[in-house]
């Protein structure tokens, strides 16, 4: 919806776990010579400055990338995320967070390409700023579920796409599967993320279980619950991702992974962590 504006919930605890995963599934796309074309269908600015006014009114970067800026002894997975960040904030002060068209800019190879999609106007204005002749990056202010298609199949028969939209609409949740369906019968060898946010409107169960009877080949779940809605259901609980498709080394990596995230970023004594997958 063209409401939301990701300027206020950028750094939080549910972008640390998009981004670190998001940055494993890219080093292992990379491990392969052949060009990449990674999708992002809800764009978001690129870049969020921490400090403004945005960002400081509710502060949510404070329980999330606030809580590990400083770590030194972390996991390999974090570490890398937080090199990537850093790489950002050269003066070693985080004041800018980046997200996902970013990240992705700064692995991208030459032989690789990425995709970014954003339908809010001063968003996409903020990105077309940032990425406006990019070497093999190309963007469009246009709605991503739509967009997706005309990028699949990749002349290289290999992508990575983000999934990621508000929710703030019930109706996103059967887009993304109704999305995801067509991808797939476009594109079944593409590697899927779907981030999804952990709250107390319906639509994220039977979109995450869909999603899992969408991929026949394969599917991993990740999801974690760090703090508790207020007392009338609001607020982000936690978060979760569904990848479809998923390299085979992931899983490994995120069962010592999120434990390490519920004690680092938990906010309340029940938080905790959900991990299944379904193998080829």
């Amino acid at each position: 919806m063209l409401a939301y504006r990701h300027a206020f919930h950028a750094g939080n605890h549910a972008d640390v776990l998009k981004h670190v995963v998001l940055l494993q599934l890219l080093r292992h796309m990379r491990l392969k010579d052949k060009g990449l074309r990674v999708v992002d269908t809800h764009a978001g600015a690129g870049v969020y400055a921490l400090d403004s006014p945005q960002a400081l009114k509710k502060g949510e970067f404070l329980q999330g990338i606030a809580r590990l800026w400083a770590l030194q002894d972390t996991p390999p997975a974090v570490a890398d995320y937080l090199q990537q960040l850093r790489a950002l904030n050269t003066d070693g002060a985080l004041r800018q967070y980046p997200g996902s068209p970013q990240l992705v800019r700064q692995l991208l190879r030459p032989q690789d390409q990425l995709r970014l999609f954003e339908l809010h106007p001063a968003d996409y204005q903020a990105l077309h700023e940032q990425f406006s002749g990019v070497p093999g990056v190309e963007l469009r202010q246009a709605d991503g579920f739509a967009a997706l298609k005309s990028q699949l199949p990749p002349p290289t028969r290999r992508a990575l796409v983000l999934v990621d939209p508000s929710y703030e609409g019930h109706a996103d949740y059967e887009r993304v599967l109704q999305t995801l369906r067509e991808a797939l019968r476009r594109f079944a060898q593409g590697v899927y993320m779907v981030w999804y946010p952990v709250v107390t409107k319906p639509g994220a169960v039977a979109m995450v279980q869909g999603l899992k009877t969408l991929a026949p080949a394969g599917w991993l779940h990740a999801r974690l619950a760090l703090q508790q809605p207020d007392a009338l259901g609001f607020g982000l609980a936690g978060s979760g991702i569904v990848l479809i498709n998923p390299p085979h080394t992931l899983h490994g990596q995120l069962q010592g992974l999120l434990p390490w995230l519920v004690q680092r970023l938990g906010q309340y004594p029940g938080a905790g962590h959900v991990l299944e997958q379904r193998a080829a």
